[in-house]
């Protein structure tokens, strides 16, 4: 069996711990010197996995924007809102956030994916002082996680870029203060940890009913996919290496992670320094490590512009949605592409 097929040793954790010994069975080999892009049977299979998007229109008209400090907005999340939230303003709620100070995480709404959106006019739900809670240069990345278990919607992001946070909602407008999940204390040999997102995912194995994946930064000022898992949403356990190293898939930088899951495996895609989106199979106990590679390249124009990031996907009435950062880094807008 392959390196990239290694399977990882499991080891029962504790709270607010790490693997320990994880490193012999991490994920595979390196890719050889120049190798970006997959073999020709790896993209094959990554294009079995996720639709083709063709990019519909930017979700916002940024230049109307009542609340817009810094004139970039990042790291998308669409959520469902019937039989979950009956007041709500629409069939879907958007969160979205600046990523520069403030930053702030935002609402808009629609009755389609296809918008356009309405921004909520009292933006932002979530800002960068929350008395006594905390007090930080910028909160940002909003994912928002529907829990059925206690009904709410729950909502990490990041502030400042070592800690990620929780806060919990009845409503998906008001939040409630929850605290802190994730900090580079919790995870060896990191800067940042940050760009969250948490999916309902069992892994029996570990005890755990939820998964979190994030942008792990190192000391070497390397990005890469870290994960974690947890009983409750709230207290996770991390491994200390990562999920999908940079190296491995021969960039120099990784971020903006999803969960995936399609005939019975799971995948993670984030985008790479190189402006793409990637697909990486991890499989339903995340002992999988096959790099398929780019399942979206971005268009050269606006509003990529050369750069498509932080996919967030969903589907209504049977067609298939992908929300994205879309153009530069410090310069981008929310875009909508429909599969085709």
């Amino acid at each position: 069996m392959s390196d990239a097929h290694a399977r990882r040793a499991r080891t029962a954790p504790d709270r607010r711990t790490v693997l320990r010994g994880a490193g012999a069975a991490t994920a595979g080999a390196l890719l050889a010197p120049g190798l970006l892009s997959p073999a020709p049977a790896a993209a094959a299979r990554a294009s079995g996995v996720l639709p083709a998007y063709t990019f519909l229109r930017e979700a916002l008209d940024t230049a109307s924007l009542a609340y817009n400090p810094t004139g970039e907005l990042i790291f998308p999340c669409l959520r469902g809102t019937v039989g979950r939230l009956p007041d709500a303003p629409g069939r879907f709620l958007l969160y979205y956030a600046p990523h520069d100070a403030p930053g702030g995480v935002c609402l808009a709404y629609a009755d389609s994916p296809d918008g356009p959106f309405t921004e909520y006019p009292g933006n932002p739900v979530v800002a960068n002082v929350w008395d006594p809670h905390y007090r930080v240069s910028h909160v940002s990345s909003p994912h928002v996680m529907w829990n059925a278990e206690h009904r709410e919607m729950w909502l990490y992001f990041h502030g400042e870029n070592t800690t990620t946070r929780l806060a919990r909602s009845r409503d998906g407008i008001h939040f409630a203060y929850e605290g802190t999940v994730l900090t580079t204390a919790m995870v060896p040999d990191t800067t940042e940890a940050s760009y969250a997102r948490v999916f309902e995912h069992p892994l029996p194995d570990r005890g755990s009913r939820y998964v979190m994946v994030f942008m792990r930064n190192s000391t070497g000022n390397h990005r890469s996919i870290g994960w974690g898992w947890s009983a409750d949403g709230v207290t996770f356990d991390f491994d200390p290496d990562p999920l999908v190293g940079h190296a491995e898939v021969g960039v120099s930088d990784l971020s903006g992670p999803h969960l995936v899951e399609r005939g019975g495996s799971t995948y993670v895609a984030y985008h790479t320094s190189q402006g793409d989106i990637r697909l990486t199979e991890v499989g339903r106990d995340f002992g999988l490590r096959e790099h398929l590679g780019t399942v979206h390249t971005p268009m050269a124009g606006p509003p990529d512009s050369g750069r498509s990031a932080a996919p967030s996907f969903g589907s209504d009435g049977g067609v298939q949605y992908m929300f994205y950062e879309a153009g530069s880094r410090l310069g981008a807008t929310i875009a909508i592409a429909r599969a085709d």
